[in-house]
């Protein structure tokens, strides 16, 4: 029985490029889809927010120097083309969805009007929201919270490549220490990377909890999904 009505997931651009530096790996995005179609399959409505790291990493050199506006409205694109990728993989094993962007391009995703993504997660349409918040200045894990809030859902699960929330980088230190339990006040009092201070902060002033979870261990989707601890939950 799942633990959870409605889901919003956000991943990472990096997740898409598999062990690449960047790009999209065709392998990973279709192991990814089967795993959130799983969950899918027993009733859990889901949202996805994914970033566009994988594909801005390429142009990253020759942004360096560009107004703030121009690179995050860049970043804004690479999004769409994630998205297009992750609806792709759904929709070749039967999972209807829907890409909704907050920037109009109508020949490529619908406007993002929030009744409507409501509407469609209701019919069980996983619904991917692009193009972040359209706004420069706000990261896709601002514009995850802002849709979270927006669809009602239950919790943020935020997919990540280690187990659980650290006081440093685990990848980089090995004397990191895990936190069994942390609030919202521990994680933007440290500084802790597990999404920016803008979305913590929106996340506290809703109540919307955080779930942390490792997206490398097969079936953890499933779990987090069921309910089943697979990592600290920021509330």
């Amino acid at each position: 029985m799942p633990a959870y009505k409605r889901i919003l997931l956000k991943l990472s651009g990096e997740v898409l490029a598999g062990s690449a530096t960047f790009g999209i790996d065709a392998d990973k995005v279709r192991a990814l889809s089967t795993e959130v179609a799983e969950v899918a399959a027993t009733g859990v409505q889901i949202g996805v927010v994914v970033g566009g790291g994988n594909i801005f990493r390429g142009v990253a050199a020759a942004a360096r120097n560009m107004d703030r506006v121009t690179a995050d409205h860049m970043g804004m694109l690479a999004t769409v083309i994630n998205s297009l990728a992750l609806s792709d993989a759904l929709e070749q094993i039967g999972i209807p969805t829907r890409v909704m962007s907050a920037i109009e391009m109508h020949q490529v995703a619908e406007p993002y009007i929030r009744r409507r993504a409501i509407r469609h997660l209701e019919k069980g349409r996983i619904v991917i929201f692009a193009a972040g918040t359209s706004n420069p200045y706000f990261s896709t894990d601002t514009a995850a919270t802002l849709r979270a809030l927006e669809i009602k859902a239950d919790i943020i699960a935020k997919a990540t490549r280690v187990d659980g929330v650290y006081d440093k980088d685990p990848l980089k230190f090995t004397d990191a220490v895990q936190y069994a339990e942390i609030t919202y006040l521990d994680v933007l009092q440290q500084g802790l990377g597990v999404m920016d201070a803008t979305s913590i902060a929106m996340c506290r002033d809703n109540k919307l909890p955080i779930l942390v979870f490792n997206l490398n261990t097969r079936g953890n989707i499933m779990r987090m999904a069921m309910g089943e601890t697979v990592g600290p939950v920021i509330r």
